[in-house]
């Protein structure tokens, strides 16, 4: 964590209001697992032809997100049987800068994701209905279900955001992820998982893929809401998923499990 510190205090820093003009929110999204030694083996390569984003004179910044879903759990389950057209519907806190959106995350048949949000008062946290302008944007906004949506799955972690020179594509980078099921009341963390996320609008090269392809890193697709779900919820489909908790466990030489009914 020290190396990682070092080479992001020798970047150029970009403000929350100039990341203003990286928005992206029509976007494609490429993740990127891996673990903090292969990021560390990268990371001298960004200086120069990356900024980092500060606030308040952090560059690694503390997230809480809290996903919200029915009780059978459909916006997971779309995920889980491959339905390329979803959506994902979550709270998120920002806490260096306390600010908080409702946001609304739809994935497109052509793999584009769209994400709309609205500002909320972070004492709304947990609750989608109780503002009316909130309440109104979910019922406007959501596709997946007529059904009241409930506080699901809770996690937390650190962030590290870059922004390339030319800003036509944003990498955020995740560790230290923390998970809180609200339903079934468990909490696990998987703190050694790196989830790296380039996001651009397609038209444009990408340098920091090519960093990624160089250290040997490759794309597969990890939402943090369904892992959590897998190592919190023993109620939700899984074997689609299996392979996703072997490429983790591989990745960290690690043994977590699938989170199951116990017989």
């Amino acid at each position: 964590m020290t190396g990682l510190m070092d080479t992001l205090q020798q970047m150029d820093p970009i403000s929350l209001d100039q990341m203003g003009a990286v928005k992206l929110m029509n976007r494609i999204d490429s993740k990127y697992p891996t673990n903090m030694e292969t990021l560390l083996a990268m990371a001298p390569g960004w200086a120069g032809r990356f900024f980092v984003q500060e606030i308040g004179g952090k560059r690694v910044a503390p997230y809480r997100t809290l996903y919200f879903d029915t009780p059978d759990a459909i916006t997971y389950t779309m995920h889980h049987n491959q339905r390329l057209r979803r959506q994902k519907i979550r709270q998120r806190i920002y806490a260096d800068s306390n600010i908080a959106f409702c946001e609304i995350k739809n994935k497109k048949n052509n793999g584009r994701t769209r994400k709309k949000r609205i500002p909320i008062p972070v004492e709304a946290w947990g609750d989608l209905y109780g503002l009316p302008e909130m309440a109104d944007f979910v019922r406007e906004k959501v596709w997946v279900t007529d059904q009241t949506l409930l506080p699901r799955l809770e996690n937390a972690f650190q962030r590290v955001t870059l922004v390339n020179m030319s800003k036509t594509e944003r990498i955020t980078i995740d560790f230290g992820i923390l998970f809180h099921n609200h339903l079934s009341g468990c909490c696990t963390d998987i703190y050694d998982l790196v989830i790296v996320e380039v996001k651009h609008d397609g038209t444009q090269p990408s340098d920091f893929k090519n960093l990624l392809r160089d250290v040997g890193v490759k794309e597969k697709g990890l939402s943090k809401y369904c892992l959590g779900m897998l190592l919190t919820d023993p109620n939700v489909k899984y074997n689609r998923f299996k392979q996703k908790i072997r490429y983790v466990n591989k990745l960290l030489n690690k043994n977590y499990q699938i989170k199951t009914l116990e017989k």
